[in-house]
């Protein structure tokens, strides 16, 4: 099986986890608590601008619940806004001010509802070292994923 964790929108062979109820989506649920899963029970998982979404102090135990539902030899795939490239796009002197108000919204969330807020800022350097303290191995930064990413976003590959 593989799981879209943040999808809203279905695809062959995926299932879908979102904390909200949309039309497509197989589990409601936190990223944080994923216990309604048995232990090895997907092969890929897609973490789709979802770990922003996490307070630094449960960053840990939810990476150990991705890799704990996550069969050996098992995929992850990791889409982030990569704060590295946000802060330079900020800073930019030629950049005006609604391409700013954008970024900023890449930074701390859209805000349009409860969970719509981003607690964590990466960048390749904190998220190597958090999947290499929860047991990830063979830790890649790709140009894309399976999925249209934009420029600003720090995309991985993990295997166990």
């Amino acid at each position: 099986m593989k799981l879209h964790i943040g999808g809203k929108t279905p695809k062959e062979g995926w299932k879908i986890l979102n904390i909200q109820k949309f039309d497509g989506v197989d589990y409601v649920g936190d990223l944080t608590d994923l216990t309604q899963f048995s232990e090895n029970c997907f092969n890929e998982i897609y973490a789709s601008h979802v770990l922003e979404h996490v307070g630094q102090r449960k960053v840990k135990q939810t990476l150990l619940g991705i890799n704990r539902i996550l069969t050996k030899g098992g995929k992850l795939y990791i889409s982030v806004p990569d704060m590295d490239i946000l802060c330079k796009m900020f800073i930019d002197k030629k950049a005006g001010g609604s391409a700013k108000f954008d970024v900023m919204r890449m930074m701390f969330g859209g805000q349009t509802d409860q969970h719509d807020f981003h607690y964590f800022g990466w960048n390749f350097q904190f998220l190597k070292a958090y999947l290499e303290g929860t047991n990830f191995r063979k830790i890649e930064q790709v140009n894309r994923l399976i999925y249209l990413m934009i420029a600003v976003m720090l995309n991985f590959l993990v295997s166990l």
